[in-house]
């Protein structure tokens, strides 16, 4: 058996005014998606239980088959293992996002989409300045990573006890977009450390020479470092331990790549792929149909309608969706016919609404179609058509084993 899960990040949304009251994935068209809808099922799947984050740290976990009540620790480790740096007992991860912060505003938590060779300088002198002067060099370390996606990473000592805790409070920057910020910086153990860094990184970034030149190119600058979704090292069995099947996973987001290594799954880095909306889509449909070759389960995620959301954008949304479509579920499709037996599941993390521009609770819409599947009625794939199926996944946690062995 053949299996194949994509993940067309952050896709579930609300019926919007601008779409004659249709939501994205109804608007859009997507008949590879449909096609797997007439001859598969649909459900509805909660990913985000409501006293946990709404975020793809919880819900891609959940996705994958983990129940995130057992195996959650935090964003920030989950990061780390996509690095291959390995968390101590006493480690903490912390995630470092480059932000745009104008009178207390988050204007921008990208920093304008920063580039590495320009986040990597920022945070070069973050350590030089801050770390260094604090006599923190050694316990403390910036590892910049892919644009304005860095971390922070604290080396703990044995018998100390850590600064942080499990009630440490972050907030998400990408949840609040064009929202004050003065409530949400972080709160409870540790919290000092972490405010400190990123008032004092906000001081050495104003005048800092890679700022001067993106506002001289008209860009943002990055204003200073928003610290949140830190936690200490999680253990996670593999998924070929709990279902027998191996897999791996295609990406350009270090989340994923995070997860994947700790869930014993190889990547493969897609030349082209941005992890935004100019991502190389038929590329990724390229390499997954290729990976089929190799391993039993292919899981493609894309991070596209994701960016779309918090950038508000419907129309980038639903192009989005069609290049999904067109480049990587149809031909994914077409490919898996050759295997004989075999499942395609499609479904998003979380919803992200465009109205709101952040992620939210809530159930998401799933599709399975395949080998052993009984279709149902529905023949389109959204948000609507899946709740009238009258099926779902109060636990998201259990939906890998349905789809696996189910």
């Amino acid at each position: 058996m053949k299996y194949v899960i994509v993940i067309p990040d952050g896709c579930a949304d609300e019926p919007m005014d601008s779409l004659g009251g249709k939501t994205p994935l109804q608007a859009a068209q997507l008949p590879a998606m449909d096609a797997i809808a007439a001859r598969g099922f649909q459900a509805l799947s909660n990913n985000t239980p409501a006293h946990l984050p709404a975020g793809s740290e919880v819900a891609n976990l959940c996705l994958l088959g983990y129940d995130p009540d057992v195996y959650f620790t935090g964003r920030a480790p989950l990061e780390a293992a996509a690095q291959g740096i390995t968390l101590g007992p006493n480690d903490w991860a912390v995630r470092c996002n480059l932000v745009t912060i104008e009178d207390q505003v988050m204007v921008d938590f990208t920093a304008d989409h920063v580039s590495t060779a320009e986040g990597t300088e920022l945070l070069k002198s973050a350590q030089e300045k801050i770390l260094s002067r604090d006599g923190m060099d050694g316990r403390l370390e910036f590892v910049p990573g892919v644009s304005y996606r860095n971390l922070l990473i604290y080396r703990g000592v044995d018998g100390e006890p850590a600064p942080f805790a499990r009630d440490t409070r972050t907030s998400a920057p990408h949840d609040l977009t064009d929202l004050s910020v003065a409530d949400d910086f972080p709160r409870g153990p540790g919290s000092d450390w972490l405010v400190r860094l990123m008032n004092d990184s906000a001081e050495l970034f104003a005048d800092h020479p890679v700022n001067k030149k993106r506002i001289a190119e008209g860009k943002r600058p990055a204003t200073n470092v928003w610290l949140w979704g830190l936690g200490g090292a999680p253990s996670l069995p593999s998924v070929k331990e709990r279902f027998g099947v191996q897999g791996v996973m295609i990406t350009a987001v270090d989340l994923l790549r995070g997860i994947a290594a700790l869930v014993g799954w190889p990547r493969i880095e897609v030349e082209g792929a941005t992890g935004y909306l100019d991502t190389d889509y038929a590329a990724k449909g390229r390499a997954a149909v290729e990976a089929l070759k190799e391993y039993d389960v292919v899981c493609v995620h894309i991070e596209a309608p994701d960016e779309a959301s918090h950038e508000g954008r419907a129309d980038a949304k639903i192009e989005a969706l069609q290049q999904i479509d067109k480049h990587i579920v149809a031909p994914l499709v077409d490919a898996l016919a050759q295997y004989g037996d075999h499942r395609i599941l499609v479904l998003p993390d979380h919803p992200t609404f465009c109205s709101t521009k952040k992620h939210t609770h809530g159930m998401v819409p799933l599709v399975i179609a395949g080998t052993g599947i009984t279709a149902d009625d529905q023949t389109t794939y959204d948000e609507i058509a899946a709740q009238a199926s009258g099926r779902t996944f109060a636990k998201g946690w259990d939906l890998m084993q349905a789809f696996l062995k189910g």
